[in-house]
């Protein structure tokens, strides 16, 4: 299905459709991710699915994203850091706080307990083995 003019501009404004976002071309795309196994077949779908300016530019928007969540940063200090447009960190920012689909903060939060997980488990196991050796 093809996208309208002014669809293309609400998409850019930043509005959230989630008609269009249902889609069934989006819905078979979000499949396909899901089938995929670990980082390096993500990695090679994303290679060829995306240009090199589009994988560059998804990877620079999650990199904000991440510095946004992770520091205190001011949006000239990640412009300064990153190269990326003060433009696109307010629209990250925006999307990240205030856009009623939070995927960002959905993945951000779950990436952040997946590593609270594995470090708690990595101090269990250590903890267990100091009072095996102790003895």
């Amino acid at each position: 299905m093809p996208i309208r003019a002014e669809q293309k501009e609400d998409d850019h404004a930043g509005r959230y459709d989630s008609v269009s976002a249902r889609a069934p071309d989006i819905e078979n795309l979000c499949q396909a991710v899901l089938s995929l196994r670990d980082e390096e077949e993500c990695r090679r779908f994303f290679v060829d699915l995306f240009t090199p300016a589009e994988l560059r530019s998804f990877s620079e928007r999650w990199q904000v994203a991440r510095l946004l969540d992770g520091t205190r940063l001011s949006y000239r200090d990640i412009h300064d850091k990153t190269g990326v447009s003060t433009t696109t960190v307010a629209r990250v920012a925006r999307f990240l706080r205030d856009e009623p689909h939070q995927g960002y903060r959905l993945v951000l939060d779950r990436i952040r307990n997946l590593r609270d997980g594995s470090k708690k488990r990595t101090a269990t196991r250590r903890d267990s083995k100091k009072g095996t050796a102790s003895r």
